[in-house]
């Protein structure tokens, strides 16, 4: 089994969520007593969040690729970052610790384009959703995305910074995502990708009419499929 090092604490609620799927996808393959090969580096989110908010993408690429050289002084075979944002950077850190890196909307990708789904509607961080970093990587997997209009990105974002990210669940803040989210299918989407690991806490396929692809469980999918190839 390889060794996995995990990049996490962005948020520590969504961290948490990789480390029991990733444990409990191994043990599934596995069976008995097996669990996962991990390795974690989980940053003091307040910190991250100020440079993400500030736009100093610069000094928070430096932080992550600290990150990816601690861990694979540890031993890590691998990285996964435990965010989808934070992939904003994962050339540079793919450079600088030369490790191969999981990357979130490629595994995301990879699920999606069996189902002959081509739009997507995307729910993510107002990074995530208004740069192009992620949507192209999308683009390039023959997958369009559709993003809310800005007061609706503003609702999201919001809601996952002062709500999921603190483990906070609002009925209120999980009808107002229904209601952006039927917003984007009448716009045409096929398919809803929850772009930010925490927005699974608030949203699952029963509260949607086309298919969900929680980004969150897919990369856990992928890394355990590294992890055990």
């Amino acid at each position: 089994m390889k060794i996995l090092g995990l990049i996490g604490g962005m948020s520590p609620e969504s961290t948490t969520i990789y480390y029991r799927l990733i444990n409990e996808l191994v043990k599934k393959r596995l069976g008995s007593l097996h669990s996962a090969k991990l390795l974690l580096w989980s940053f003091d989110f307040n910190e991250i969040a100020e440079l993400q908010s500030a736009g100093n993408w610069d000094h928070a690429t430096n932080l992550m690729i600290d990150a990816g050289l601690r861990l694979k002084k540890a031993g890590a075979d691998a990285l996964v970052i435990c965010t989808n944002t934070m992939h904003k950077m994962v050339d540079a850190i793919e450079q600088e610790t030369d490790l191969p890196l999981i990357h979130i909307a490629d595994a995301t990708a990879v699920v999606i384009k069996p189902r002959q789904v081509k739009e997507v509607g995307l729910l993510a961080t107002r990074f995530t959703m208004e740069q192009d970093f992620y949507k192209n990587c999308l683009l390039k997997n023959g997958i369009k995305t559709i993003t809310p209009n800005d007061m609706e990105r503003t609702i999201i974002h919001d809601i996952i910074y002062n709500e999921l990210c603190h483990g906070i669940v609002n009925e209120k803040s999980k009808t107002q995502y229904i209601e952006i989210i039927n917003e984007l299918i009448g716009q045409g989407a096929e398919g809803i990708i929850l772009g930010c690991t925490e927005i699974g806490m608030l949203i699952k396929q029963e509260d949607v009419s086309v298919p969900v692809f929680d980004t969150t469980l897919l990369h856990a999918q992928a890394a355990v499929d590294f992890a055990l190839s």
